[in-house]
């Protein structure tokens, strides 16, 4: 079932009111996980949601939503391990199911005893491990909704960038260490849509959180989540289509990476799908067309929310 996009509010008001990296970070407190630093912020009151970020970005990717979902949420969410402000350790084996524990730890050591998932991306395959468990029934809390943007969530139709491949490859450590800020540019806006491309500024705070703490250097040991989504298929789409929660695709289409046909093998494969497609958005819709996002998010809570649906 495809859905209609709510009225929207023009998006250049969305960057006026986004937050900048330094307040980013300044809003910040860490936590300890395992003996390495985790950068995370939380704000707002209502019901728990936790906004779980991309690769190979940072949390600071919901700056422009943050605004708009802080007023009627009680906002949680973290720079997982290797990425952004949090430690970035080299020898660490990185894995979906150890970021899964992070987010895990977290939430129980806050008490929470249930919680919204909005999730992106690399955070799309976290918040697939977390509904595997809760059907497992090991989970200490319950995932009352999970809404996905522009996720692998079918490896199968995913189109990885030839960066990614290179990454992936023998050659990925010294790809790594050898990324140039030029070369990034070059690559990373291939995965916007024409709606709103990252201006100078907003490239530069991406290419700032890639490489805080030596961040280049590890890309190559971050991007096995690639292996992992095809190794663990059957759980990861198993666990979509036993969901028994409410569950949303918020698609941009324009993304070449994980767009229009991911958003269709949702349709094929899991039952009574919701998918909402927005037309000229990339891979980044939360960051390119924050209303949009923010609108058709709404719009999901609500319609579960109101006890006649």
């Amino acid at each position: 079932m495809e859905q209609q996009v709510p009225g929207i509010r023009d998006e250049s008001a969305a960057r006026r009111e986004s937050i900048s990296l330094e307040e980013w970070q300044q809003g910040g407190k860490w936590f300890f996980y395992e003996g390495h630093a985790i950068f995370s912020r939380m704000g707002g009151q209502g019901e728990p949601l936790v906004l779980i970020h991309g690769f190979p970005t940072a949390s600071w990717d919901w700056n422009r939503i943050w605004p708009m979902l802080v007023q009627n949420n009680k906002l949680l969410v973290a720079d997982l391990l290797g990425f952004g402000f949090s430690d970035k350790p080299r020898e660490h084996a990185y894995s979906i199911a150890d970021q899964a524990d992070l987010v895990e730890g977290l939430l129980e050591g806050l008490g929470l005893e249930a919680v919204h998932l909005l999730a992106h991306d690399y955070g799309c395959s976290v918040a697939q491990e977390l509904l595997a468990r809760e059907q497992e029934g090991v989970l200490p809390f319950q995932i009352a909704s999970v809404c996905f943007l522009n996720g692998a969530l079918f490896p199968e139709v995913h189109n990885p960038l030839m960066i990614q491949k290179l990454l992936r490859s023998p050659m990925g450590g010294l790809l790594s260490r050898a990324l140039t800020r030029r070369s990034f540019e070059r690559s990373f806006l291939k995965l916007f849509g024409s709606k709103n491309l990252p201006d100078q500024q907003d490239l530069d705070d991406f290419w700032h959180l890639l490489t805080y703490n030596n961040g280049r250097g590890i890309l190559h040991h971050l991007i096995q989540f690639m292996e992992e989504r095809r190794c663990h298929r059957h759980r990861w789409v198993s666990a979509l289509q036993n969901a028994r929660q409410p569950m949303r695709l918020i698609s941009g289409t324009a993304d070449p990476v994980s767009g229009a046909a991911m958003a269709q093998r949702y349709q094929e494969l899991i039952p009574e799908a919701d998918v909402v497609q927005l037309r000229n958005v990339g891979h980044y819709p939360h960051f390119e067309s924050p209303w949009e996002v923010y609108g058709a998010y709404r719009e999901f809570r609500k319609r579960h929310s109101d006890p006649e649906h």
